[in-house]
């Protein structure tokens, strides 16, 4: 197998149909790719530009960031959901500024060393930010190499070493290029070698790709479960954090109550937001976002 199959026709694709995000961009900073890689996570990119916009426009830089409360975070994190995901980027900048003075650090492991930060995220900033040589596996990139390579209509559950090793052995050997290719074949999963319906005959490895030459045989492993949301804690969980998003200031407990009809699983859900660190019960009993 010569990668140079795979990565000249992925990367002519992409010079051509790439999507024009504001987090690629020549002008874009390291912080506004972190930023969109924290975002991004289980989250559509239509939803993600708005936000993303509004907090690059409010926080351009780490500092500014770390030094508002933690909970105006988690309030203009909006509607996004995994709002602990705004917990962890305000932690982030604030590591930034005490650790690497207010500076996105560029090596791998500084920033897998930040608040939020795994293996994921650390090999995206390193590779879309500053160029460098990374393996960057997310669901798309996982999916095109799980047909394109295995001939598999879907990866593993959970990521294997072995997906890890052919990733790597797809790099072209210079950084930029890598950088390049990474996100290229994330885009191709997105936009073309999507999960139900793969538009094949717009695929640039269609000659290629072992899946289709297996006549796209179908996903026989374990069950793929979609994630449900009505009726769930995380709903219950967002219903209450949008009233404190919503809130001027601390909130009496009614003022929650009446969000959820199901008061156990309604008590259920704060906890666990206080737990989290995301609702800050007060000492005359209202609540109130943290900081």
């Amino acid at each position: 197998m010569r990668p140079s199959t795979y990565t000249d026709p992925v990367l002519g694709w992409y010079a051509e149909n790439a999507r024009d995000l504001p987090w690629r961009r020549p002008d874009a900073t390291p912080w506004g790719v972190l930023v969109s890689e924290f975002m991004l996570q289980q989250t559509p990119v239509s939803r993600v530009l708005p936000v993303w916009t509004e907090w690059l426009t409010r926080w351009p830089a780490p500092a500014s960031l770390a030094a508002a409360p933690s909970g105006e975070a988690v309030r203009a994190w909006g509607r996004l959901g995994y709002p602990r995901r705004a917990l962890r980027l305000h932690g982030s900048a604030v590591a930034i500024v005490d650790r690497h003075a207010g500076r996105v650090p560029e090596s791998y492991d500084s920033l897998l060393a930040l608040p939020g930060v795994g293996a994921y995220t650390a090999a995206a900033v390193a590779s879309f930010a500053f160029r460098q040589r990374h393996a960057v596996l997310d669901t798309n990139v996982r999916r095109v190499l799980a047909r394109m390579i295995g001939g598999e209509e879907y990866p593993p559950t959970a990521q294997t070493a072995a997906e890890l090793r052919l990733a790597e052995s797809l790099l072209p050997l210079e950084p930029a290029v890598a950088a390049r290719w990474a996100v290229a074949v994330m885009e191709l999963g997105a936009l073309v070698c999507t999960a139900r319906t793969p538009r094949c005959a717009d695929c640039p490895v269609l000659e290629s790709c072992a899946w289709r030459l297996a006549g796209k045989p179908g996903y026989d492993g374990p069950p793929r479960k979609g994630q449900s949301y009505a009726g769930t804690d995380r709903q219950c969980r967002g219903r209450l954090l949008a009233v404190l998003r919503n809130a001027t200031g601390p909130v009496e407990k009614p003022e929650l109550d009446i969000v959820w009809a199901d008061p156990i699983q309604r008590e259920r859900a704060l906890d666990g937001l206080v737990s989290d660190g995301l609702v800050e019960p007060l000492d005359d009993g209202r609540y109130a976002l943290p900081g």
